[in-house]
């Protein structure tokens, strides 16, 4: 296999990597020399493709084989993938494992903030979702009914989603930190009958108690019947009778065994939501045949997971990377680590620690995170063994070059490679990626994610390199969202409108004269700046190279003679003061990288950014907000509310 390398390549695959590659396997199995001819079948021959995806690489059990990998007779918005087949991914992802060979490897093992570990086998997983999905048989779930979680990232979460889709009914996963409203807006929208909570959990050492927030979610929704608790840290908790039940005392009275249910290709088994600019949250819905597949195809294809891999992606059950990292990783058969904690408490080397302690191989971490991190030093992740991780992983946002060349060289040891991964909550997962076989450039995905006809459009609809375009794919995938919950009209405008025929996905990105991709920002962020383009990913990068910036946002501010013009937020190291000077020569640095024409019309400096759960930026929060905008636009999605005045106090 050749490789083509450029000046900047920072990592190259060694023959440990190319030996134990899944995708260089499956490349050499079908006499294929050349990664770029694989990927080139991949979106020629998606049949083929997926075919091969789900015999070969996944080796899938189906209760009734499919008669037809993809009908698109529909139109290219609503294909049918695996026709005529029976699949639920539950048999897939615990049933075949604890039935055989690998029934006693560990499939979850869990940590808490406090230091609690506990963990499950595959064969004890499988115990524990056949008594809870009994248990919600006798609360009165069928299948297709709606089931709210509301949970940390705990074991129990895990239990709670596959015993959902083992009977066959659709959950929705909604993010630990919400506030009551923002759960019941989702349960109201999915008419959801049951939700299963906690009764709290633990953040910085303050316990943060859950279950009021889930009763008052509750009353919110009036189709919510029962409520489902479970104890997460023991102590006293409000209670209504004859509606909260306890989840100890359900699964108690229930056998250990229970038939999966044989659900369809195209049932849907999980309706979850993701923030609009205005509006009501979208509510994304997806079947037995596509977020499963896609998750599992995109660790073994992207970051080649094995089944003697331990996986830990820093994330929520509410962010797509939850529910994401439970089914790819149990449907390779692999170990799954869950943390329920802030990454610095209550020192800023826990992430190091876990990866020492567990000997974690897989290891995600969103760009925001390591920034967050870098400043506390180098000497944290080194007094830890991190030997055993074998790749890195990044999503979220983009990545400037300093935080990636941080998690390279002090977390990777400059041997593993960052797998940088982009797609969404609609997609299942990544559009581009990187893999362990092909060579890297910091802050770059070296290719679209097999599978995914991604390219870069004009706005007039034709394909561009080397120029900032619209991000799109040009042809349906296994994984792509069945439309959002009632409501096809808007699913259709917000992906299907802008070129027709083909996926518009909302991200600017580019293609350089290598083939490296690169994404720099979201669509709606992007600046226009006396006719010129930028993305604020390009902006906040150049602002962040002052040694004195540790953060920074950069958003478009309306100009009479240019039309916009950029103001940037900035969040300073603790070690600086604002001041004039500073101010101007982050200006400068900017111009530096940029050019002059792109020079912020002003720098502010500010103590926190808008965020969402997975760490994303709200820059379009923080727009609003600094040109005291009424319509602040949707909020449920957003962390830390106090990062509003955070904005309005900048100086």
């Amino acid at each position: 296999m050749s490789i083509e390398t450029t000046p900047d390549i920072i990592w190259q695959p060694g023959q440990r990597y190319l030996d134990q590659s899944r995708v260089l396997r499956l490349m050499r199995h079908h006499g294929i020399e050349r990664y770029e001819t694989f990927y080139a079948r991949s979106i020629d021959d998606p049949e083929w493709f997926w075919e091969t995806v789900v015999k070969e690489e996944l080796e899938l059990e189906w209760f009734r084989p499919y008669e037809r990998v993809l009908d698109t007779s529909r139109g290219p918005a609503w294909p049918q993938w695996f026709t005529g087949g029976r699949f639920n991914y539950v048999a897939n992802a615990v049933d075949r494992h604890a039935e055989g060979a690998r029934g006693t490897h560990m499939a979850v093992t869990w940590e808490g903030e406090e230091g609690a570990v506990r963990g499950l086998t595959y064969r004890e997983l499988q115990y524990e979702v056949n008594r809870l999905a009994a248990g919600l048989r006798e609360l009165g779930i069928q299948k297709g009914d709606r089931v709210g979680i509301f949970m940390p990232m705990v074991l129990e979460t895990v239990v709670a989603t596959l015993a959902c889709s083992k009977i066959g009914a659709i959950y929705i996963p909604t993010f630990s930190g919400y506030g009551s409203e923002a759960v019941a807006l989702r349960l109201r929208d999915a008419e959801a009958k049951l939700l299963i909570t906690a009764d709290a959990f633990y953040r910085r050492g303050r316990k943060i108690e859950m279950k009021a927030t889930a009763d008052r979610a509750a009353e919110l929704a009036p189709s919510i019947e029962r409520v489902l608790v479970c104890t997460r840290v023991a102590g006293e908790m409000p209670w209504t009778e004859g509606r909260d039940v306890h989840w100890s005392e359900l699964v108690e009275r229930q056998a250990g065994d229970l038939a999966t249910e044989q659900t369809e290709a195209d049932d849907p088994f999980m309706i979850i939501y993701t923030s609009g600019t205005t509006g009501r949250p979208k509510g994304t819905f997806h079947i037995h045949t596509g977020f499963p597949i896609k998750a599992a195809q995109d660790m073994a294809h992207c970051f080649d997971v094995h089944d003697s891999d331990t996986l830990f992606w820093l994330t929520d059950l509410g962010w797509m990377m939850g529910p994401w990292a439970i089914m790819g990783t149990l449907m390779l058969g692999a170990t799954l680590f869950l943390y329920d904690g802030t990454p610095d408490y209550p020192e800023p080397d826990r992430i190091w620690r876990m990866v020492d302690r567990h000997r974690l191989s897989v290891l995600g971490i969103s760009p925001t995170v390591i920034r967050a991190l870098m400043p506390h030093g180098e000497q944290w992740p080194h007094n830890h063994d991190l030997s055993s991780l074998r790749v890195l992983g990044g999503s979220g946002e983009p990545w400037n070059p300093g935080p990636w060349i941080w998690y390279f060289q002090q977390i990777g040891n400059s041997t593993c490679p960052i797998i940088n991964y982009s797609g969404g909550t609609e997609t299942s997962g990544g559009i581009l990626g990187c893999n362990t076989i092909l060579p890297l450039r910091p802050t770059s995905f070296s290719t679209p994610v097999p599978g995914m006809a991604a390219d870069v459009f004009d706005e007039r609809g034709e394909s561009v390199r080397g120029v900032v375009g619209e991000l799109v794919v040009r042809k349906p995938w296994v994984g792509m969202t069945h439309g959002f919950w009632q409501d096809a009209e808007r699913y259709e405008a917000t992906y299907w409108s802008r070129f027709p025929g083909t996926w518009t996905h909302g991200d600017w990105a580019l293609v350089d004269r290598d083939g490296f991709w690169y994404i720099l920002g979201r669509s709606d962020d992007t600046l226009k700046v006396a006719g010129k383009r930028v993305g604020p990913a390009e902006v906040e990068s150049a602002a962040v190279s002052h040694p004195a910036v540790q953060e920074a946002a950069a958003i478009g501010v309306p100009h009479e003679v240019k039309g916009e013009t950029v103001t940037l937020f900035v969040i300073l190291g603790r070690e600086h003061v604002p001041s004039e000077a500073l101010r101007e020569e982050i200006r400068q640095e900017v111009g530096r990288h940029l050019g002059k024409a792109l020079l912020p019309q002003e720098v502010r400096f500010c103590t926190d950014f808008p965020r969402t759960r997975n760490a994303k930026i709200l820059r379009r929060v923080i727009r609003a907000r600094y040109l005291n905008q009424d319509d602040l636009g949707d909020l449920s999605s957003l962390e830390n509310p106090s990062a509003l005045e955070a904005i309005a106090a900048s100086t």
